[in-house]
């Protein structure tokens, strides 16, 4: 096959993968199958080859990250039972104070979407939210939008969460260094949703109200303690993060005695991902839920990974479509095309990812379908720093959450938001906020820190933020939120 015919198949294969999430009942799974077969015959691979590569491709991603997200989905689903993230919340809020509820639940959903999802995480803490609006008189709306704002962005942005963890495999970066990052990318995002959350309460300040109905009653007294609470999440990080620290400053460094040699081995083993989720889970299990007999814990685990299947299966079908285009040679001649565009090729992913997530609505999808079409471009780039090319692809996959996100109507349900304007205003600009204020730190790190970096990668990104800024001071907040689509 010629280059012309690989050229055009991959285009095709693109096409069809997107044409079939959005307008058919295909799932994504067999979507990207498909186009993996397509792209990889195509290119002149052959039936047997590009079978064989996609079988290879999903075993390679999978062998990597599955037995972590497993793990990860396990133990979150124990937090959410045991009431540790209702004991976060309502622990911030004591600490940080009157005024300050919206920094305290931004801070427990930062700290619980580690490890839980951020849909089931929002209903599982929104009561309080609820109960602080009504016994501060604050905004539930503000209040609302910052809680799933911390929920949000590290469920897009920090491992274990299942997205940025196949992205990271996909690019082969190292977890701890991804973990990290992804915390220090998220701060600012963060922040900027809170501000914004802050803004609108004050431009609309209304909180009684008659909420959609919760299906979810806490027990306060029954709440396990705080140190109970933060200990499975922090303990994991910890042990990954020490084994990349280690990495990071010894690596290539000579060990001078055997004392040294057998720390660092234990760090090393400690820190593995599989290891430190498993001590996390193990302690979960034994620390807040010691009430359980041995099958009600056995039952909430595999609660838990229910949820894990589909994600496991779209994670290991886009590392066969990327493991096809590295495979059949495609990816070094277009690493070559994309070294001569006007934008730095890590900036690419963010731009997939953003493309993805606005025509089919899942964030997780898009990451890891921006990964999987980009990395095998970006590995073929000598010098190429990929752990921006990583945190490029889970930024993008923040853009404007609105009706196909299932997020977008947790949310909105929740709060009772039922007209359009008002839906946009209290969940898509904040998450269109978010992926901004990323994509504008993402390719400020590039540019001072990576390599082939360019002060065009700021353009877009700033673009957005100075439009939504002049949207946002025209707009007429006590027309758009009035009380007539209140339940």
């Amino acid at each position: 096959m010629n280059e012309i015919a690989g050229y055009t198949g991959l285009g095709f294969a693109v096409l069809l993968l997107v044409f079939l999430v959005v307008k058919t009942k295909v799932h994504p799974v067999i979507a990207m199958v498909m186009a993996a077969c397509i792209a990889g015959i195509s290119a002149g691979m052959g039936t047997d080859k590009t079978l064989e590569a996609i079988t290879r491709g999903f075993g390679n991603t999978l062998s990597s990250i599955g037995l972590v997200i497993g793990l990860g989905v396990m133990m979150g689903r124990i937090l959410e039972v045991s009431g540790a993230a209702e004991k976060m919340a309502l622990t911030f809020i004591k600490w940080l104070g009157k005024n300050n509820e919206s920094w305290a639940l931004a801070l427990t959903g930062f700290l619980v979407s580690i490890p839980i999802f951020a849909d089931s995480a929002f209903i599982v803490l929104y009561p309080i939210a609820k109960a602080v609006s009504k016994a501060g008189k604050k905004s539930i709306i503000s209040l609302s939008i910052a809680l799933a704002g911390g929920l949000v962005v590290t469920h897009s942005l920090v491992p274990p969460t299942p997205g940025p963890l196949a992205v990271a495999g996909l690019f082969g970066v190292d977890l701890g260094k991804m973990m990290m990052a992804g915390m220090l990318l998220a701060i600012p995002c963060v922040i900027i949703i809170v501000l914004y959350a802050q803004w609108l309460g004050i431009k609309y300040p209304e909180y009684v109200k008659e909420e959609m109905p919760v299906n979810k009653t806490v027990d306060f007294k029954t709440l396990p303690t705080l140190w109970k609470s933060v200990l499975p999440i922090m303990i994991p990080v910890f042990l990954i993060f020490s084994k990349a620290i280690c990495g990071l400053f010894l690596s290539g460094a000579e060990l001078l005695n055997t004392r040294v040699d057998f720390f660092l081995s234990i760090i090393d083993f400690l820190g593995n991902p599989v290891i430190a989720l498993i001590i996390s889970t193990l302690l979960a299990v034994y620390l807040l839920v010691p009430q359980l007999n041995r099958k009600e814990v056995a039952a909430r685990l595999e609660e838990g990974l229910t949820s894990a299947g589909i994600i496991l299966l779209v994670t290991g079908a886009g590392g066969a479509l990327g493991f096809v285009v590295r495979e059949s040679g495609m990816g070094d001649r277009l690493a070559t095309m994309v070294t001569g565009l006007p934008l730095s090729p890590v900036m690419l992913p963010f731009f997939v990812a953003s493309a993805v997530r606005l025509i089919q609505g899942s964030g997780t999808v898009a990451m890891i379908t921006a990964a999987s079409l980009t990395a095998p471009i970006l590995l073929e780039i000598p010098g190429l720093n990929l752990l921006f090319a990583a945190l490029s692809a889970v930024t993008g996959s923040m853009l404007f959450s609105y009706f196909n996100d299932s997020l977008f109507w947790v949310f909105n349900r929740m709060v009772g938001n039922l007209e359009l304007k008002k839906q946009i205003l209290s969940w898509s600009i904040p998450t269109t906020l978010a992926w901004a204020m990323g994509g504008i730190l993402v390719a400020s790190g590039n540019l001072l820190f990576g390599n082939k970096g360019l002060l065009a990668d700021l353009l877009i990104p700033t673009s957005v933020l100075v439009i939504l800024y002049f949207f946002l001071r025209k707009i007429n907040f006590k027309e758009e939120f009035n009380h007539s689509d209140l339940p």
